[in-house]
């Protein structure tokens, strides 16, 4: 009755402020560390705008709170500045999310009927929603993403409302993923595409004669998503804060073999200035791994991101002028918002953190949680809060947590929310709306100082369709004085299909590096057709200066006819092989034409001394042959090593890239992680658990630091157990050649041996025995686990994620004894990597039996099944185990 009241009376004081457009009254910035209150009580609206710090003459105003808006995940606005809005009511109601796949999930319009710049209109567009994952309002309806689909829903009456709905795409992520990892976000792109984020976002939409058509691409990100005026794509991940595309992802899915995508979801920041700390305003031992050292500071407060999301490129102009095309990022788990200055330094795009030792936006209420930042119609920037004690999903809700939560009463009310409008003294919003009805207006507000009618304007052009305004649009291509007005012409005309071989190449010759891009990449329309004049054109850029250019070069020859696309690709290998971006994005358009090119590089270098591009090439190019596993191929590769003329450079680099795809060997160019340098000073003892990366960086035990990353790199001391076996159709006589050579290169080619198998070879291994029919019944239920909550971490093919997750093919620890896995699926696993979670209390028995047997019998994986009384009996023999195993008590728990 206490708890009811009391959220009674919260309710009440977010109508009074809601209805007065409230403002926080500044406190000093940055705050001082404040201790955690025991207690962590939700606060009225005008409470929360209290505990609000920023920078000296940034203000933060309420524009809506409840019961207008309830547990706000995302925010979109029309050109009417109406704010549309995803409600996520079903998540984490209680610790254990019960009910979470009720379909109690809403889209609702907000507005403000007096423009006073408060929102006071709520209006349920669409509701009985299960997890709604992004909404996209268009000129025809309005795109929701209800997980695995996406529906335009129409008002056919004009009250608002929702009357019609159509599938028009499936596969947008999977109805019973983790909601943390699932799609999300549709995007209208400077490409005139639709991008996603998040677990199984591997296609974009188009829009064509209003239908929309699906494409591949790959899955990137997190939660959300945004584009700088160049069109490039951010994404984050929970701990690393920002990623770009410097190219976009889709070049990367032409080629399924490719063992790196270097230029796809890059990490922003460097080795030198890492991003990744974070300044709290408060203690924050309400984290998921507060209780591992390092994971918090002396002081209490979270050192680096744990929840990273949603990340901004602000283009708003009613803010000062120096926060234009600056990255922010949410982080709700310490309830702040940072922000990151991006510089191009002459070969790529750096970022680093605005403020040395301070945020943004900090608050000491517990309960503010940003989820979700937007560029908005009147240029500030806008914060969906979904105002709740949990955060943290169910499944990764650790031991320590649940504490926490249960202590400290997080755990309800539920039903909030605010929506929050960052503003300056030295500016004022706009609240005039431009014209928008006919395409003459559309096509001025290309030149618009807000990003966001840029963007619209576009999107409304393209959408409506016509070509009455073509010309109007290529003169703007070619004279605008803004190069972002040129680039927004160039992508309008190709949307619109109104295009020409003129503008472009006139474009292609443009003053900005970003013009010239875009001209590359819409010149792939006629690339393809033989003997066409856009081809030399292109073909010009190859040496151009700027280093966006040469990428974006890189990957459009890939729309090049087969003969003069091996040719190109040769020849910009030959300068710039050693170049990851350059080299991984030729590789992406060479998909079954790789040895086509080794043969290339190899004659054309001859008997040269070494050339480090051409190496570096030659390494990734037989890399991605192995990896691909085709017979004829491989067998090319290793002839062409083993024959006499071969310049031992050249046998080596061949050799490198063999081992890559079969031994596990390192990937040269692989992006290294930012993060401060290693120091284990402070730790408590060598066994106590540690964050991703313990103290300052250092290993979580640093003991053993040493021989477990080696055993971790290899499995146990076996190389390249992380890769399946090499099938081939025959003997690889090429292999044999080298092996028999002898000396360093005949060691090297022993290696190998044991991971190729053809058949007949003496020693192979016998194949796993088959599945029973309950077993294989287990295996196709274990898929369906896998893909729904491990697949975001472990990828689609078992090779691990980088610093996300670890390889599971081959794994030592997935293949060993059954109640290690079991154990590793209950409790967790610290690592190098960092923390597996203990998901294994949302699985049943049988479910926990699956998923392991589909790991332990997935790519090239021959371990033995696992079944539910397996699952059963291990999880009430560790029932009491409260915190993650260590690679050392497993290994013991085996013996």
């Amino acid at each position: 009755m206490a708890r009811t009241l009391r959220t009674v009376v919260l309710v009440m004081l977010g109508m009074v402020v809601t209805g007065y457009g409230y403002q926080s009254p500044s406190p000093s910035w940055p705050a001082s560390v404040q201790p955690v209150s025991p207690v962590a009580r939700p606060l009225s609206p005008a409470e929360a705008l209290g505990t609000f710090a920023l920078p000296p003459g940034f203000h933060i105003e309420l524009a809506a709170a409840e019961p207008l808006v309830q547990d706000p995940i995302m925010i979109e606005w029309d050109p009417a500045g109406r704010l549309w809005v995803v409600e996520l009511p079903g998540y984490m109601r209680d610790i254990s999310a019960v009910g979470e796949l009720d379909p109690v999930g809403r889209i609702v319009v907000l507005q403000d009927t007096d423009n006073d710049g408060t929102l006071d209109k709520r209006t349920v567009f669409a509701d009985k929603l299960i997890q709604p994952r992004a909404v996209k309002v268009l000129d025809d309806g309005v795109l929701v993403g209800e997980a695995p689909d996406i529906w335009l829903m129409r008002d056919t009456d004009g009250d608002l409302k929702a009357d019609t709905k159509e599938r028009v795409a499936s596969g947008y992520g999977r109805r019973n993923a983790n909601v943390e990892i699932n799609a999300n976000s549709l995007h209208w792109a400077l490409d005139n595409r639709l991008y996603a984020s998040g677990l199984a976002a591997d296609f974009y939409l188009t829009l064509k004669d209003r239908k929309f058509e699906s494409h591949e691409s790959l899955s990137r990100g997190q939660w959300g998503i945004s584009e700088d005026d160049s069109g490039r794509i951010y994404r984050n991940h929970n701990e690393s804060p920002l990623h770009v595309d410097l190219l976009p992802t889709p070049y990367y899915a032409r080629n399924p073999n490719l063992l790196r995508t270097r230029g796809s979801h890059e990490r922003l920041g460097s080795l030198d200035a890492p991003i990744t700390t974070v300044w709290p305003a408060h203690q924050t031992p309400g984290t998921n791994r507060a209780y591992q050292h390092g994971i918090l500071r002396d002081n209490g407060t979270l050192a680096r991101y744990t929840a990273a999301c949603t990340p901004l490129i602000f283009q708003g102009d009613r803010l000062p002028a120096d926060l234009y095309g600056n990255a922010f990022v949410a982080e709700p788990a310490a309830n702040l918002v940072s922000r990151f200055i991006l510089a191009d330094d002459g070969q790529t795009i750096r970022a680093r953190k605005a403020y040395e030792g301070a945020e943004f936006l900090t608050s000491t209420d517990e309960r503010f949680r940003p989820v979700y930042l937007a560029n908005a119609p009147d240029g500030t920037l806008y914060i969906a809060d979904m105002y709740r004690g949990i955060i943290q999903h169910g499944a990764y809700v650790t031991e320590y947590l649940r504490g926490q939560i249960e202590s400290r009463q997080l755990e309800h009310p539920t039903g909030f929310g605010r929506i929050y409008r960052v503003v300056h003294d030295a500016t004022s919003r706009t609240t005039r709306l431009p014209p928008t009805a006919s395409p003459a207006a559309l096509a001025a507000l290309l030149s618009h100082q807000n990003g966001w009618w840029r963007q619209t304007a576009q999107r409304l052009l393209v959408e409506r369709g016509g070509r009455s305004n073509a010309a109007a649009l290529a003169k703007l291509a070619g004279t605008a004085p803004d190069w972002r007005t040129r680039v927004r012409a160039l992508w309008t005309l190709d949307g619109l299909d109104a295009i020409d071989p003129a503008t472009v190449t006139a474009s292609l010759a443009d003053r900005s590096r970003d013009v010239r891009v875009a001209a590359i990449r819409i010149a792939e329309r006629w690339l393809g057709q033989p003997d066409h004049p856009m081809q030399g054109a292109v073909l010009k850029l190859s040496g151009d200066p700027d280093w966006a250019v040469r990428q974006q070069y890189a990957a459009s020859i890939g729309a090049l006819p087969a003969t003069a696309r091996r040719t190109a690709a040769a020849a910009l290998l030959e300068r710039s092989g050693d170049d990851p971006i350059v080299t991984d994005a030729v590789l992406s358009g060479l998909a079954d034409q790789e040895t086509a090119v080794i043969a290339l590089l190899l004659e054309r270098s001859g008997k040269q001394p070494d050339s480090p591009p051409v190496s570096a090439a030659l390494t990734m190019l037989t890399a991605t042959v192995m990896r691909g596993g085709k017979d004829a191929p491989v067998q090319s590769v290793f002839a062409s090593a083993s024959e006499p003329e071969r310049t031992a450079w050249q046998r080596s680099a061949l050799l490198r890239g063999a081992e890559i795809a079969l031994l596990g060997a390192e990937v040269p160019g692989t992006q290294a992680e930012p993060r401060p340098a290693a120091s284990a000073a402070g730790a408590p003892c060598p066994t106590c658990p540690g964050g991703r990366g313990g103290p300052g960086g250092a290993y979580a035990f640093p003991a053993v630091q040493a021989a477990t990353r080696a055993a971790e790199r290899t499995e146990g001391g076996r190389p390249g157990a992380g890769v399946a076996p090499l099938a081939l159709d025959r003997e690889p006589a090429g292999l044999a050649a080298l092996v028999a050579r002898g000396g360093e290169t005949g060691a090297r080619a022993a290696t190998l041996l044991p991971k190729v198998t053809w058949p007949g070879k003496p020693g192979a291994a016998p194949q796993a025995a088959a599945l029973s029919a309950a077993d294989q019944r287990l295996f196709e239920g274990g898929r369906e686990v896998y893909q729904n909550i491990c697949q975001g971490c472990h990828g689609p093919d078992g090779q691990g994620l980088g610093a996300i997750g670890a390889p599971l093919a081959g794994s030592e620890l997935a293949l060993a004894t059954a109640g290690i896995p079991i154990r590793i699926v209950l409790q967790g696993k610290e690592g190098e990597i960092g923390l597996m979670p203990p998901i294994g209390g949302s699985l049943t028995d049988d479910q926990l039996a699956g998923v392991l047997t589909y790991i332990r019998r997935e790519w090239g994986n021959a371990g033995s099944p696992i079944t539910p009384a397996m699952a059963a009996a291990v999880r009430s023999a560790t029932a009491s185990r409260t915190r993650p195993w260590t690679r050392e008590e497993l290994l013991a728990e085996g013996k």
